[in-house]
C-alpha cells in the first residue's frame, strides 16, 4: 500500500493516520519549475512580484509549484487517509456510486480498467471526485465521505477560496485584466465541473512495464483551468517541454503542484499554455508502491463560451487572432463532458495507437508519447 497505519486519528470515523512514503533516492532529471510563494499575495507589491513570476513560468512549461497555501502537512495528509479508506471498500460497494462517464459524468467512482491502453493491457486508477458543494450537485456518497463531509467540504472550499482565488487574480494581472476577470468566469455557485479528487494507481509488474515502456498514462493536457496536485512522494510525473522532452516533477515538501489546463489555452488563444504531462512508472526503489493522489481540479462555469479573450497583452505578443486551434463556439461544460464520454468510448483505440482523438464538433485532443 501507499503508506503504512501505524496510529488513528481520533474522532467518530477512527480512520488511519496516513504516513507518507519516502522520497526515491534516484536522481532523476528534474524539471526546473518556478515556485510561487502564496503567503507574498497580501503584502504591498506581492501580487504583482507573483505575477511577475508566473508570467515567467508559463513561458516556458505550464507548471509551476506553490507554497504556503494555507494547510498543513497534517491536514492535507488527513484527505490522503480518507482517499484511501474509499479505495479499501470492496469493489461492490464503490460501484454503487459509479460515475456516468460514457455521458460524460465525472463526479464519484471509476473503477480500474475503463481504458485500454495498450492492446490487452488497461489503465491501472481508481478514481473518486467529489464535486463542488453546491445544491445543484448533491449525490450519495460512501459513508466515510459522508461521515467526514464538513471536513473534506471545508478542504475544498479552501482550495478554491483561498488558493485558486489568488492564481486567478494573478492570471488577470498577467493578461492586465481587471483582478475579478477570471473569478468571475469561476464563481463556486454556479455550475461547472471544478472536483476534489482522490486517485490511486496500482503499481504493476515488471513484465507489465516493460510492454508498456514504463508509460502508464500517454501524454496528454487536462480539461478545464488549472489541476492542483497535493505532493506525492512516489515519482512518477513528467512534464513535455517545447523542447519534446520530458522531464520529471519533484515531489517538493510543503508544495502543490500546478499545471494549466485547455480551458485557459483557448480563452488566451494559445498563450497560456495547457502543459502536456504523462505518468510513467516510478523508479526501482518505489515500483511496489501504489500511488496515492489527492488533486483539485478548476474548471470555468459550464455556460461559458471558449472564446478568446480581449487582452493588451495579447494584442502585444501576437495571440489577438481567432486561428484553427480555437474553440469558439464550444463551452467549458461541452468540452469537458465530451472530453469524459470519448476517454471510455467503446470504440476507442488502445491509448497507445491514438495521436489525436476528435472530441467535439471538429475540435480534437491530442495525444504524446
Amino acid at each position: 500500500m501507499a503508506a503504512v497505519a501505524t496510529s488513528t486519528i481520533q474522532g467518530q470515523t477512527g480512520i488511519p493516520a496516513y504516513h507518507q512514503v519516502p522520497e526515491t533516492q534516484y536522481e532523476l532529471d528534474w524539471a526546473d519549475l518556478v515556485t510561487l510563494d502564496l503567503s507574498q499575495f497580501d503584502q504591498p507589491g506581492g501580487k504583482q512580484k507573483l505575477a511577475a513570476q508566473l508570467f515567467e513560468a508559463i513561458q516556458k512549461i505550464g507548471f509551476f509549484y506553490i507554497i504556503n497555501f494555507g494547510f498543513t502537512q497534517e491536514q492535507v495528509d488527513r484527505q490522503f487517509a480518507i482517499g484511501k479508506e474509499v479505495f479499501q471498500l470492496p469493489t461492490e460497494e464503490k460501484l454503487k456510486y459509479r460515475a456516468d462517464l460514457e455521458h460524460g459524468g465525472y463526479n464519484g467512482y471509476k473503477p480500474l480498467g475503463l481504458r485500454e491502453v495498450k492492446p490487452g493491457i488497461f489503465d491501472n486508477t481508481e478514481i473518486y471526485n467529489i464535486p463542488k458543494f453546491i445544491p445543484a450537485f448533491e449525490q450519495p456518497h460512501p459513508e466515510v465521505i459522508s461521515a467526514n463531509r464538513a471536513e473534506i467540504e471545508a478542504f475544498a472550499r479552501h482550495i478554491n477560496d483561498g488558493i485558486v482565488g489568488k492564481l486567478l487574480v494573478l492570471f488577470a494581472l498577467v493578461l492586465e485584466l481587471p483582478e475579478d476577470f477570471f473569478l468571475q468566469r469561476h464563481r463556486y455557485e454556479e455550475k461547472s465541473d471544478c472536483h476534489l479528487r482522490y486517485m490511486k494507481y496500482h503499481h504493476r509488474t515488471a513484465e507489465q512495464n516493460e510492454v508498456l515502456e514504463n508509460v502508464w498514462v500517454k501524454g496528454h493536457t487536462d480539461f478545464g483551468s488549472l489541476t492542483l496536485l497535493f505532493r506525492q512522494p512516489v515519482a512518477a510525473l513528467q512534464v513535455r517541454t517545447p523542447e519534446g522532452q520530458w522531464k520529471w516533477v519533484k515531489p517538493y515538501p510543503g508544495s502543490i503542484t500546478v499545471n494549466l489546463a485547455d480551458s485557459l489555452e483557448f480563452l488566451t488563444n494559445g498563450f497560456l499554455k495547457s502543459s502536456i504531462h504523462r505518468v510513467v512508472a516510478p523508479p526501482a526503489d518505489q515500483a511496489n508502491i501504489d500511488r496515492l493522489g489527492v488533486l483539485y481540479f478548476v474548471r470555468p462555469e459550464d455556460s461559458l463560451e471558449l472564446r478568446p479573450i480581449v487582452s493588451s497583452v495579447l494584442e502585444r505578443l501576437g495571440y489577438d487572432k481567432t486561428t484553427d486551434g480555437s474553440a469558439v463556439g464550444i463551452t467549458a461544460g461541452e468540452w469537458v463532458k465530451a472530453r469524459v464520454a470519448r476517454g471510455v468510448s467503446k470504440d476507442n483505440k488502445p491509448r497507445s495507437d491514438v495521436a489525436e482523438q476528435e472530441i467535439i464538433r471538429g475540435k480534437a485532443a491530442k495525444y504524446y508519447d
